[in-house]
């Protein structure tokens, strides 16, 4: 009878346990993946939002140019070349890339 209980006492522990351990693993999960995720976009669309006339940009394609016009739709007009204009969506424009673009630039205006 003793056995029974110990046996009964031991796999409602057991289930404490692996409920924890999937709380922990949720959590982990939430810390290295979803927050810097979330962190990422957030940063993006204040960073799409805040694009002005003049600004060099990269988009998503690899397309390097420079805004012209922010448009009221969400678009904003990008010069490519002189004299050629692209209208793009906002959302299009790349963030890691423009920064690395415009970090190569302030690069080299510094050793000149």
């Amino acid at each position: 009878m003793t056995n029974l209980v110990f046996l009964q006492a031991a796999g409602g522990n057991a289930g404490m346990f692996q409920l924890v351990l999937l709380g922990g693993m949720i959590l982990v999960f939430w810390l290295f993946m979803i927050r810097p995720q979330a962190k990422k976009a957030k940063l993006a669309k204040q960073f799409q939002e805040n694009m002005q006339k003049g600004d060099k940009i990269v988009t998503i394609a690899g397309i390097h140019g420079r805004v012209n016009k922010v448009n009221e739709d969400g678009t904003i007009e990008v010069e490519t070349s002189p004299g050629s204009y692209m209208k793009i969506e906002k959302s299009a424009i790349s963030l890691e890339w423009t920064q690395n673009v415009n970090k190569g630039a302030v690069a080299t205006a510094d050793k000149k």
